[in-house]
C-alpha cells in the first residue's frame, strides 16, 4: 500500500499546492544558515543526502537527523531535533507527509524561524500548529531549487 499511495503520490504532485511565499520571502529565508535536517541519508542517490550536501557547500550549517547512523557527511547526527543543544533557525524535513506531525510538534519546542517541507511533503494540520506558534512554514518546495533558482 505505502508504495502505491507514494506512486500516487509522485504522478499527482505537480499538482500539489504549493506555498504561497514570493521569491523575496524565499531568498529571506535562504539567508539563514543553520539547518537541522530531520531524515537526512547516507545514501548519496537519495534527496535527502545530495540537497543538504549542497546546501553545506553553499554555506549552510546542516545538523543530520537521522537515528540510523552516527554521521553523514563527517558530520554527527542527532536521533531527534530535542537531542540538539544549539540554536536552530530552520528544520528542513525529509519525511513522508504522515509522519510530518510528530516532527513538527518536537520542532515547536526548538523554536526554529520557519520549517522547510520538502518537495512532496505537505501536511495541513502540523502547518497549522508550527503557524500558530509563530513559525514560518514553506511545503512543497525543494531548498536547493529554490536556492539555484534564486542565487
Amino acid at each position: 500500500m505505502y508504495i502505491f499511495k507514494n506512486y500516487i503520490l509522485y504522478l499527482f504532485e505537480p499538482f500539489m499546492e504549493h506555498d504561497d511565499h514570493t521569491d523575496e520571502e524565499i531568498h529571506q529565508i535562504l539567508t539563514l544558515k543553520k539547518v537541522a535536517v530531520i531524515g537526512m541519508s547516507k545514501n548519496p542517490s537519495k534527496a535527502a543526502h545530495y540537497v543538504p550536501k549542497y546546501l553545506i557547500d553553499n554555506g549552510f550549517d546542516i545538523i543530520p537527523v537521522n537515528p540510523t547512523t552516527n554521521k553523514i557527511l563527517d558530520k554527527t547526527c542527532y536521533d531527534s531535533i530535542s537531542e540538539i543543544d544549539e540554536e536552530i533557525e530552520i528544520i528542513d524535513i525529509f519525511r513522508p507527509s504522515e509522519q510530518v506531525l510528530q516532527f513538527v510538534k518536537e520542532a515547536i519546542q526548538k523554536k526554529p524561524k520557519v520549517i522547510w517541507l520538502q518537495e512532496g511533503i505537505h501536511n495541513f494540520e502540523a502547518e497549522e500548529l508550527a503557524r500558530k506558534e509563530g513559525i514560518m512554514v514553506v511545503f512543497n518546495r525543494c531548498m536547493l531549487a529554490e536556492h539555484k533558482r534564486l542565487y
